[in-house]
């Protein structure tokens, strides 16, 4: 696994840190590996004014790994954290279908404003909404709603061994340069895990997830596509090859904030002028992978209508030519970023044949491109996002909504703000999917962004080892696991 940039909930966006924060904090809700929602320190839940208000109810006698108690009190505490105007999170506007959540977010209320409230007596949290939103116990189901100790307000992190406390399956007890090593928490809600130790290996020396697997030095480990075609057929490896699922998706967006891609006719003309399933079906193993909305195979609901901007290259020079710039003649200096992207030299060599535009990419590191997604981001950008929760609004209102931190491309669209909206009110899953179905069309039109192709991945797990399997959202749970001797 990569070293994740930080363990706290609060502070984090990408999957591979979420990873490792599902192991040491738990949620109230979690996803089990054939996506379905199960308790987790909260023991049930109810619903009360027609959908506005979510009441969880925590199971008897929480603790934290140290043996305190973990209280309702910390569940609203850990939550407010998200949306803490001073150190907010990447993923804050998971929690702006609560009532003065953005308003607290921006500035504008205080914390005592928000539709988040504990009571202890009772081991209870209730959650006023600002409108119908059913799925608001999958939402919290994300790592970034994992309930923390105290001690961690107002610290990026907690350091390893002793002092670290929990409230997952496992404790952080060594942290070092190529691994991390978890120690089974014995207060854990379920009881403590059935194994003990687990290390983390962030570097393997130069070598492939599949030769350490075959070393013996690795009992589970993600590889590559092109790898699992020839395992399937090796007599030895085959039996553990695993396929993961996984809901992702890669997709291109603009900063539609300012020129050249303010224009519409400029993003449609760049998501005509490419073909985006052709440039899919080279790079990826698995034809299941191409792209056709944002939304991912597996969410519940999902269309399956292809909502892909057609590829016509004669329609794309005309729009260009109609937003002043012929054939590419004027056209400002671009330079796609990422942190890694397998489909850049097709997309720069089929925008400067078919549009005359020669664009430049730039690889940073991690850590630095989602810094400047959020504060200065590119023209244009590639990002892989990995669900949060199985939902359509997670790809939907949730990376281009207004006002969402993770619109990184500043898209405004109220009619498509108004679909989303109609579809977390809707009173049944028809009228919310129709209302999907509209925000998935505006998308297409107005091209914010353009999806490319949905994750799919492999893995070797060690014959014996139980519970190793994936939930989609990009990890596995720890506290699963089992060795069958």
């Amino acid at each position: 696994m990569g070293a994740p940039t930080s363990i706290d909930p609060a502070a984090v966006g990408d999957a591979g840190s979420a990873a490792v924060i599902a192991q040491l904090f738990e949620t109230l809700t979690t996803f089990d590996s054939a996506r379905t929602l199960q308790p987790a320190l909260a023991e049930s839940w109810r619903s009360e004014d027609s959908g506005r208000r979510v009441v969880f109810h925590l199971r008897p006698v929480l603790k934290f790994s140290d043996g305190s108690p973990l209280r309702a009190s910390d569940v609203v505490r850990s939550w407010l954290r998200l949306i803490d105007p001073a150190s907010p999170s990447p993923l804050a506007s998971l929690m702006f279908d609560v009532k003065g959540a953005a308003d607290y977010f921006h500035g504008q209320a205080d914390a005592a404003a928000v539709g988040v409230t504990a009571d202890d007596g009772a081991g209870e949290v209730t959650v006023d909404l600002v409108r119908p939103a059913g799925d608001f116990v999958d939402i919290v189901a994300s790592p970034s709603f994992a309930v923390v100790p105290p001690g961690i307000d107002g610290t990026a992190d907690r350091a390893a061994g002793d002092a670290f406390v929990a409230s997952g399956g496992y404790r952080l007890v060594e942290s070092a340069a190529d691994h991390l090593t978890l120690r089974a928490n014995p207060n854990y809600w379920a009881g403590p895990p059935a194994v003990d130790e687990i290390r983390l290996v962030s570097d393997l020396g130069g070598r492939s997830p599949v030769e350490a697997f075959q070393a013996g030095d690795l009992d589970y480990a993600s590889i590559g596509g092109s790898d699992a075609t020839w395992i399937a057929y090796d007599p030895a490896l085959g039996p553990q090859l695993r396929e993961v699922p996984s809901l992702s998706t890669d997709y291109y967006g603009f900063d539609t904030s300012r020129p050249p891609f303010d224009d519409v006719r400029v993003r449609q003309a760049f998501a005509q002028a490419v073909d985006w399933r052709r440039i899919a079906r080279l790079a990826t193993d698995d034809p299941r992978s191409v792209a056709t909305s944002m939304v991912p195979p597996g969410i519940a609901g999902r269309s399956d209508r292809d909502v892909v901007p057609t590829h016509d290259p004669a329609a794309a020079r005309d729009l260009l030519a109609k937003a002043g710039y012929p054939a590419g003649a004027g056209f400002p200096d671009v330079t796609i970023a990422s942190s890694g992207s397998p489909y850049d030299d097709a997309v720069i060599a089929e925008i400067h044949s078919e549009l005359g535009i020669t664009l430049t990419s730039e690889t940073m590191d991690f850590t630095d491109f989602f810094d400047r997604l959020d504060h200065d981001p590119p023209r244009m950008w590639f990002l892989s996002w990995i669900a949060d929760y199985p939902g359509r609004n997670d790809f939907l209102g949730m990376l281009l909504g207004t006002g969402s931190p993770s619109d990184y491309g500043r898209w405004h669209s109220p009619e498509f703000d108004a679909a989303i909206a109609a579809g977390l009110a809707a009173p049944d899953s028809a009228t919310a999917n129709a209302a999907f179905d509209r925000a998935e069309t505006i998308v297409q039109r107005d091209a914010p962004v353009v999806p490319v192709a949905y994750g799919s991945g492999w893995a070797l797990g060690r014959t014996g080892l139980l519970g190793a399997s994936e939930n989609g959202l990009g990890f596995v749970r720890f506290a699963g696991l089992a060795w069958a001797q």
